[in-house]
């Protein structure tokens, strides 16, 4: 599935190529998504965008009379054409712009949405959000408050939406590793310090994965259609029964909340 670092990179190569430009009118090819595409982007015309802005692993279109939200679920991809191109059997939707260009769509799975919203502020599916893991408003206060009384390993706590936007299995597997903490601690049982390390090292891979382009899945591409590169810097996920890089010992996996967890027992406490 993108996560954070896979939208954001999304996000920052459309952006260019949609703001300041007009959207003259869409083609949907198949409506059927994880939810039905909304009426006002099938029959959108000649919209002006504005921005192009990203809430948790959500994509914020902008518009002159309203908001496109694009979810790429689990299989999704947009990418920028230059040129007219046959679509094939996944390219579900397309954005035909003013100077010529398209946004495509592309979701084997369907499990994507592209829903419409005049109200972002009170949009169901990002009022119950966290915080931005970039943003100031994630700190060590905000997260050792919100550890306080949490049995709840916290690996999988981490990745709950309405405690921290946008932390996902890759991040989380790779954040803890550097904050040196086992991700089946129980959260409430992390020091102030620990917490403090935790939410510097959060920011820290998060943001060098989007340096880097995002992590490169095999269901990811780049707007440009190129690939990630993170993941050529993975210390733990993925890696089990390989020697850690750290201290040589083997990376250990178990399973915390249905999803696959990776681990050093030797550099994690």
């Amino acid at each position: 599935m993108p996560e954070l670092p896979e939208v954001e990179t999304s996000r920052r190569g459309i952006e260019p190529y949609l703001v300041g430009n007009k959207i003259q009118y869409s083609i949907v090819r198949n409506n059927k998504l994880r939810w039905s595409v909304a009426t006002e982007i099938v029959h959108i015309a000649n919209e002006s965008v504005i921005s192009v802005k990203r809430r948790a692993k959500y994509l914020l279109i902008q518009l002159q009379h309203g908001w496109i939200i694009i979810h790429l679920g689990m299989s999704g991809s947009i990418r920028i054409l230059t040129k007219q191109q046959l679509a094939e059997k996944h390219d579900h939707i397309d954005l035909i712009l003013a100077d010529g260009k398209i946004l495509r769509y592309t979701d084997p799975r369907r499990f994507g949405a592209w829903l419409w919203t005049n109200d972002l502020a009170n949009c169901s599916v990002l009022s119950h959000l966290g915080p931005e893991p970039l943003s100031i408003d994630f700190n060590a206060d905000y997260l050792y408050q919100r550890a306080k009384n949490k049995k709840t390993a916290i690996k999988p706590w981490l990745m709950d939406n309405k405690v921290v936007v946008g932390v996902g299995n890759i991040y989380a597997n790779e954040a803890l590793f550097a904050a040196k903490i086992l991700p089946a601690r129980a959260a409430y049982s992390l020091t102030k310090k620990e917490i403090s390390n935790l939410v510097i090292q959060i920011k820290q891979v998060l943001q060098r994965s989007i340096e880097q382009g995002g992590t490169t899945l095999k269901d990811f591409l780049q707007s440009d259609g190129k690939p990630g590169y993170f993941s050529q810097q993975l210390f733990v996920y993925g890696k089990k029964d390989q020697s850690c890089t750290h201290c040589g010992q083997l990376i250990e996996s178990i399973k915390l909340g249905q999803r696959s967890t990776f681990f050093c027992h030797s550099c994690q406490k």
